[in-house]
């Protein structure tokens, strides 16, 4: 069963991003909007006009402010209680990453300028680092002290968020093509990469060759044409359940599959939605899941369906692993 979310953005949707403690759900957007949306009453109760879009967003740990960083480069903090906003800072082009670090009360933000920022939402002077990674940041995903940052070059860096001088690693990655979503495994053991050539690589942070032997990476969200060749779909989105360490992987083909990264199966495969997954999210106890439907312009200008936002109310069955032989 899906519910789809009223007054949905009206351009392209970029996150949806599910409270810490809450089934608030916060949706950002090139429409220059920043939704937060109260997911069990299905409706808006929030929306913060911020004059530009706005690429990604993270709550605070108490859920009572969030983060959201713009194409134009500015880091802006919303407070629900006051219900206003204000920049913190800005990198000298688009901020593509937002991450909000549970372990320190720290933000980090990935940008289109190659920068990552560290800021402290708690200081008159936020910014509290600057580190150039030489490289475009498309996307970033934390664990704990532990900061995940998919780059251009097919680069995934690897950084304790304590030391951000040096990265702890610096991989490149098996997938052969542009990197488009890095997400941690709930347990902190490593974390699931997708690429525009329609593949995901499940990958280790232990370095030891015994647990490098588990790493490995499949093919999904492709399909055959009608002239027998392949269709590859980018894989745009990878959420982890947060009990159960399945994922779900949504792609341009419109189709959301949820996988048990373990046991190398598809636990199931949801009906096709109107067009490309942009971004997908479990809510805290993973009984939700936040689908949004946006196209991502991976064919250029064209006349496309509408973008919504839909919740879909998880079973066991969908997100279980599956019993290993």
């Amino acid at each position: 069963m899906q519910v789809e979310l009223p007054q949905a953005p009206r351009d392209g949707i970029t996150s949806a991003v599910f409270a810490n403690e809450s089934n608030l759900l916060m949706v950002t957007s090139w429409d220059a909007t920043t939704r937060i949306y109260d997911v069990d009453a299905n409706e808006m109760i929030h929306r913060f006009e911020q004059g530009t879009g706005i690429l990604d967003s993270s709550f605070s740990l108490d859920d009572t402010k969030a983060f959201a960083g713009g194409i134009d480069g500015k880091l802006r903090m919303m407070d629900f209680k006051e219900a206003n906003s204000a920049v913190l800072g800005s990198h000298s082009k688009g901020i593509k990453c937002v991450e909000y670090c549970d372990a320190t009360g720290l933000v980090i933000t990935g940008g289109w300028d190659e920068m990552i920022k560290v800021w402290d939402p708690r200081s008159k002077d936020a910014l509290s680092g600057t580190y150039d990674l030489k490289g475009r940041i498309f996307s970033m995903s934390l664990s704990g002290y532990r900061t995940v940052v998919a780059t251009s070059g097919r680069h995934v860096k690897i950084f304790d968020i304590r030391k951000m001088d040096t990265p702890e690693q610096d991989r490149l990655s098996s997938l052969q093509h542009q990197l488009r979503v890095v997400r941690c495994f709930p347990d902190s053991k490593g974390y699931a990469v997708g690429s525009c050539e329609g593949r995901v690589a499940i990958e280790y942070f232990d370095v030891s060759p015994e647990i490098q032997k588990m790493k490995y990476a499949f093919k999904c969200h492709r399909k055959t044409g009608a002239d027998g060749k392949q269709i590859l779909y980018p894989v745009n989105a990878l959420a982890f359940h947060p009990t159960y360490g399945t994922f779900a992987s949504g792609g341009c083909d419109g189709v959301v599959n949820v996988w048990d990264g373990y046991a190398k199966k598809r636990v199931c495969q949801y009906p096709t939605y109107q067009t490309s997954i942009s971004y997908l999210c479990y809510n805290k106890d993973g009984s939700r899941l936040a689908v949004a439907q946006s196209y991502t312009f991976e064919e250029g200008e064209r006349d496309h369906p509408r973008d919504a936002v839909y919740i879909r109310h998880v079973t066991e069955q969908e997100c279980k692993n599956k019993p290993r032989k």
